[in-house]
């Protein structure tokens, strides 16, 4: 709940036009006098706040396969919103990507006070947590390399994702990446926009499906844990409802080939998309047999 003594800033809608960007297309950054970008006062509102050990630990993996390079050399620090009650999955992704770059900074934010305060025994070098909201609180001489939102913007209505994407992505290094989108609650299942920075605007690098194959899994489980600005899109007669209905039906022809192993069925599944439906599926076996699924290009 938000504090009455101390209450906290929410995003302005955007324009109550439809046609308004909702993420699916490039978002400008352009300054907009309705916020300040680096106010004092953390823009957004508190999380349910509640993770798991583990729950975003395929985010981190997929950065370790899809840019390793860019891991091991960040012009910025690895930013971590709303990391909840516990910062477990903050240090987790800390410990991971140390792997690859021993010298990453990593960043937790927190709109609750108290979550920042608990969270301070974790800290160390190259991690600290900090109070803020979309409006990163970062120094002067500070940018982000990469931004993780994850399980921050489900809760704001779709009027509001651009202009919320739009502040946190002025934090970003040029080609830094933002990632942004859901997961159930122990990660089994998770979907999430990659953005990266392209000059003045952001790009959609794709959306990415993850299913822990370990668990049984038919694709519209994943249709739950569709980002804020895809969630509302999903009717039946839509794009994202066709694809889903193909990607169902793939799922099923490729049972009797794969019923043994679903890591292989994904794999073939996820090659029928692409070979039969015409979708923009990246089949690299890095990511299948890893249970990750890029679409390229969205249906709409």
């Amino acid at each position: 709940m938000v504090r009455k003594k101390n209450p906290v800033k929410r995003m302005p809608p955007d324009s109550p036009d439809r046609s308004a960007n909702t993420g699916r297309s490039p978002i400008g950054l352009a300054a907009d006098r309705r916020f300040t970008p680096r106010s004092k006062k953390p823009l957004g509102l508190p999380t349910r706040g509640k993770t798991a050990p583990n729950r975003l630990r395929p985010t981190d993996i997929y950065l370790a396969l899809c840019y390793p390079d860019f891991i091991r050399s960040l012009p910025g620090i690895y930013v971590d919103l709303g990391f909840g009650q516990s910062p477990s999955t903050t240090v987790e992704t800390a410990c991971r990507l140390r792997h690859l770059n021993p010298s990453l900074r990593l960043v937790g934010v927190e709109i609750d006070p108290e979550r920042v305060a608990s969270a301070q025994p974790w800290s160390g070098p190259g991690l600290d947590f900090r109070l803020g909201g979309f409006n990163l609180p970062l120094g002067e001489a500070e940018s982000a390399a990469v931004i993780r939102a994850m399980n921050v913007l489900r809760q704001y209505p779709e009027s509001e994702y651009a202009a919320s994407i739009a502040v946190l992505a002025r934090s970003l290094t040029e080609d830094g990446l933002l990632l942004e989108g859901t997961s159930d609650p122990p990660g089994r299942l998770m979907a999430f926009n990659l953005y990266r920075r392209e000059g003045e605007t952001l790009a959609l690098d794709g959306l990415i499906f993850f299913a822990r194959l370990r668990h049984p899994f038919q694709p519209r489980s994943l249709q739950a844990v569709l980002p804020k600005n895809y969630i509302h899109h999903a009717r039946p007669g839509s794009g994202l409802d066709a694809f889903f209905g193909d990607w169902e039906k793939c799922w099923q022809r490729t049972r009797g080939r794969g019923a043994e192993d679903r890591r292989l069925q994904f794999s073939l599944a996820a090659r029928l998309l692409l070979s039969d439906c015409g979708y923009s599926v990246d089949i690299r076996s890095t990511l299948l047999r890893r249970g990750f699924l890029r679409l390229q290009s969205v249906p709409r």
